[in-house]
């Protein structure tokens, strides 16, 4: 009976005004919450994703995925809710009741917001099923930037959803914006001017993802063209992140439209060399280029041009059909073999810098002026 009566008295006593029963009802459900949680998150892992992975689309497996976390989040916030009825917290002299109902709105709106982000990923995959039926490339790019747009702003309304459950004014917070808009505009200048270049990046189109380009010193591949700067992966495979305002600011020379390569090569041949073998070399060179099958045959130049310090120039000038780097070289590699071949099978040296050195002896001279005055 003592045991009883302690029990009794251990349960009527209060903190706050409120019993320990209550507290203890509280933690009961909040543990339930977990576990619900936790069942939750087992069936969709377990049940509900194995399912949807058996359907013909990605639809299902992307809608489950976003709303797979803000459900289990979802049941805590109910269990908190339930805690918070339970309780019955003091109004006096604090207001306790109301600010945790304040934090319960807070949690909801920011579980919504949640959900809503993760939901972008649906519309994503919409939109690039749907882009990727058309020819043009422009809405491929368009995609991820819609993304980036809708979660930006699906951030900023859930900020102003949370500063009004906190009580304050939106409209006052828009209006003090407004007051101080110059100094936000001058202060978001930059960032306006990538948002700006990056649209003028997609409409223009002066390059896209996966192009070899080159904008002064700066020379690599597109890796991603974002909402506020372009990346560029360089050939020493380093990352370069450029802002869009800079970039569009900037002469831009795109590799990858290129339709052909362009070779320009200059052969020498020493000055021993015929008219009648310097007729034939360039003959020789292009028939060869003539047969050359990685060399572009709508236009190529192959004519001796040059006198010059210490060979008989000839110039080659061709395009390959291939704009790819490692497929050029090897054209390029090629040509160049095929000509030595050529010029040797003829019998003819390439020419290398040199210079030949006339010396006079003053001495001689002297004596031979010498010799004609007494003559």
């Amino acid at each position: 009976m003592d045991t009883l009566s302690y029990l009794q008295q251990l349960i009527d006593q209060t903190v706050l005004g409120i019993s320990l029963m209550r507290f203890v009802i509280v933690f009961a459900v909040l543990f339930i919450a977990f576990i619900l949680k936790r069942i939750i998150a087992h069936f969709f892992t377990k049940t509900i994703f194995k399912a949807a992975q058996k359907t013909s689309t990605q639809t299902d497996d992307i809608f489950l995925k976003s709303l797979n976390k803000p459900i289990e989040f979802l049941v805590i916030i109910i269990g908190l809710y339930i805690g918070v009825e339970i309780l019955q917290l003091p109004k006096q002299p604090t207001n306790l009741d109301q600010m945790a109902r304040n934090g319960l709105q807070l949690l909801l709106t920011s579980n919504l917001a949640w959900f809503c982000y993760n939901l972008v990923s649906l519309l994503e995959y919409w939109l690039s099923h749907w882009a990727g039926r058309t020819e043009s490339t422009l809405d491929d790019h368009l995609v991820p930037f819609i993304r980036k747009t809708l979660r930006v702003f699906i951030v900023f309304l859930a900020i102003l959803f949370l500063v009004q459950n906190l009580g304050y004014s939106i409209s006052g917070l828009l209006a003090s914006l407004g007051l101080g808009g110059l100094a936000v505009a001058l202060a978001a200048k930059d960032s306006l001017s990538n948002i700006f270049g990056s649209l003028m990046i997609l409409l223009d189109r002066p390059f896209t993802i996966g192009d070899w380009i080159k904008a002064n010193d700066l020379e690599g591949t597109v890796e991603e063209i974002g909402f506020r700067s372009t990346r560029i992966r360089t050939f020493a495979k380093t990352l370069i992140t450029i802002p869009n305002s800079v970039l569009m600011n900037l002469s831009i020379d795109n590799y990858s439209q290129m339709p052909k390569r362009r070779i320009k090569l200059t052969v020498g041949v020493t000055y021993n060399t015929t008219p009648a073998q310097m007729r034939q070399a360039v003959a020789a060179i292009r028939t060869m280029l003539k047969e050359h099958p990685a060399i572009h045959q709508d236009f190529f130049l192959v004519n001796f041009t040059d006198f010059g310090a210490s060979s008989l120039d000839i110039m080659v000038y061709c395009f390959t059909t291939s704009t790819v780097w490692g497929e050029y070289l090897d054209a390029r590699e090629d040509v160049c073999l095929k000509i030595m071949e050529t010029l040797a099978n003829m019998g003819l040296e390439i020419a290398f810098p040199s210079q030949t050195l006339y010396l006079h002896d003053m001495d001689q001279e002297k004596e031979e002026k010498k010799e004609e005055s007494k003559s």
